[in-house]
């Protein structure tokens, strides 16, 4: 339960540099402040951390790893560790990062940079919201952790679609996206983070519907049917004919 702690702890702290590094907001190591180096030294250093990030989330989600990990790892412990795999991954990224300081857009002070920021800080509350709409404490390990400490095995969760889960298959995602796209300064270095972390998005979002449709069947190839996976346009219903 200790370690489970530990590792939600650890969870807060880089979410919330996150939320800082990817605002620029007053934090020493941001995406537009950081050493300066020749631009394709800061491009490869970018791109291999990266790709690092990505490797890591997608390869420790799979359910074959999760398998093989739980035979060295305890299964009430495996969450947790892959939350803290995943936060030093992001520190080692905050550090390692190196900007890139060409300017793509940058919209003035007014009205529009502060809707660009308002949505950046709506992206954020809206993945933090969806996790509390199906398990945050299972999300993040705390849970698990709970029923191993009480000498339980770790349930499986009910498959459910409350709240934002209603409008899109993966609003933590689709919060993702808003906060790393809206910003009212896109330089060359957010341009690559968030087209990197956006392409990572669309094929994490993929394996993980292939793992669900796997584990779900029907339910979940019928959720899919009626709720878009990122963007809440709404479906067009499907209307037979009469006779």
């Amino acid at each position: 339960m200790t370690f489970g702690v530990v590792c939600y702890g650890a969870f807060l702290c880089t979410f919330g540099y996150l939320v800082a590094f990817v605002g620029d907001l007053g934090v020493p190591r941001s995406i537009a402040v950081g050493p300066a180096v020749p631009w394709p030294e800061a491009l490869g250093r970018d791109l291999g951390l990266l790709l690092a990030f990505g490797l890591q989330h997608s390869l420790m989600a799979r359910q074959g790893f999760k398998r093989a990990w739980s035979r060295v790892v305890p299964q009430a412990l495996e969450r947790s560790v892959y939350v803290l795999a995943s936060c030093l991954v992001l520190a080692a990224l905050f550090l390692g990062w190196r900007p890139l300081p060409s300017t793509v857009w940058e919209v003035p002070a007014g009205a529009g940079r502060a809707v660009l920021q308002g949505m950046a800080f709506l992206g954020w509350a809206v993945a933090l919201a969806s996790s509390f709409h199906l398990s945050h404490a299972g999300l993040f390990g705390l849970e698990q952790a709970w029923l191993g400490a009480r000498g339980l095995a770790p349930r499986d969760p009910p498959f459910r679609t409350p709240g934002l889960y209603r409008l899109v298959r993966h609003p933590l995602m689709l919060g993702f996206l808003l906060a790393f796209w809206a910003t009212p300064r896109m330089d060359a270095g957010h341009l690559l983070f968030a087209a990197a972390m956006t392409g990572y998005i669309l094929v994490g979002t993929r394996c993980e519907e292939r793992d669900l449709r796997r584990c779900l069947g029907g339910r979940y190839a019928e959720y899919c049917r009626r709720v878009p996976m990122l963007l809440p346009w709404p479906r067009r219903r499907e209307h037979g004919r009469a006779g």
